[in-house]
Order: C-alpha cells, then sequence, then structure tokens
C-alpha cells in the first residue's frame, strides 16, 4: 500500500537524447514492493519530469503501455498536463493500439536485451540482480540506442506503407 513518506529510490537510471529522441529507463528501489499508481507518479514527478528538465527536449511525445499503474486517471491526468497531446497511452490522447509489442521498442529491444545480460551470471541475491540491473541499463549507449531507434521508424514505415495492415513474421535487424 502506498504510504505518505514513500521515497523511491532510482537506481540504473539512463537519459539518452540522441537525434531528437529521447529514452528512459529506470528501475527503482525503496522496498519490495508492487508499483501501484500513486508510485508511478511519484516516480514520473520526482525523478523522470526533473531529469527532463536537465535536457533541451522540446515537444516530446511519452509512450507508455496499458499496465494499470500507467492509466489510473490520476496517473493520466498527470501526464496529460505534462506532455498534452503528446502523450500514447490506452486512455490517452493517442491510444497505443494494445499487443502492439512489434512497435514497441521496450518490448522488442529492451527487456530482452537487459534480461539476457541481468540474468547471464546467476544472480543469487536480490543484491546481486540490482548490481546487474544498474550495471546493464548504465551500459546502453547512445550508439545502440541510435539503432534501435532506426529499427523503429522502419517498421512504423512498413507498418504506413502497408495501409496499417498487420505485420508479417519478419525479422528486423538490429
Amino acid at each position: 500500500m502506498y504510504s505518505p513518506g514513500f521515497k523511491p529510490r532510482p537506481y540504473g537510471t539512463a537519459v539518452s537524447v540522441v537525434n531528437h529522441y529521447t529514452g528512459w529507463a529506470s528501475a527503482c528501489s525503496s522496498h519490495n514492493v508492487t508499483v501501484n499508481g500513486d508510485r508511478y507518479r511519484a516516480l514520473i514527478t520526482n525523478f523522470f519530469i526533473p531529469e527532463l528538465n536537465n535536457h533541451d527536449v522540446q515537444e516530446l511525445w511519452f509512450q507508455q503501455d496499458g499496465a494499470t499503474c500507467h492509466t489510473a486517471r490520476a496517473t493520466i491526468d498527470l501526464l496529460k498536463d505534462t506532455f498534452g497531446d503528446r502523450l500514447i497511452s490506452r486512455f490517452g490522447p493517442v491510444n497505443w493500439p494494445p499487443r502492439s509489442c512489434d512497435l514497441t521498442p521496450l518490448d522488442y529491444f529492451l527487456w530482452g536485451y537487459v534480461k539476457s545480460l541481468v540474468y547471464a551470471d546467476k544472480p543469487q541475491t536480490l543484491d546481486h540482480l540490482e548490481d546487474n540491473i544498474c550495471r546493464v541499463i548504465a551500459d546502453i549507449r547512445p550508439q545502440m540506442l541510435q539503432k534501435v531507434i532506426e529499427n523503429w521508424t522502419s517498421r512504423l514505415y512498413y507498418i504506413r506503407a502497408s495501409r496499417d495492415s498487420h505485420m508479417p513474421e519478419i525479422i528486423f535487424k538490429m
């Protein structure tokens, strides 16, 4: 349950601006808790937005999946206040299609990449796991993000050229 004194401690936070695309990833450790709407909003308010203010990003679009903590009414209101019509989310101004993992860099790249490296040495403790997450996230370089963005752009162009039809089972090279 959310407590008023909850102060998430981010680790493994990375913000990278590559050719006008900003990628942000964060893992948090405060307590062994489930992320709910209050905790998610605290992370956005206390860490993400201040971090964005440290970078020269104008007209930033924010995209998220349909997780319940992401789509709580108060969360959507906060994100709309921050990003206006530049919010891609379930219940947002731009509704991101559900189960569109081929068009979501976090799904088709980040989670698999991070997981493969985080578990490579079979961490046996929570501290070891957290250390691995910090290291892997911190080691993601702008060049890698640039390739992910190029690949994502190719995917979007493919969908547009195919008149929004489903993507066939093809492999996009990274």
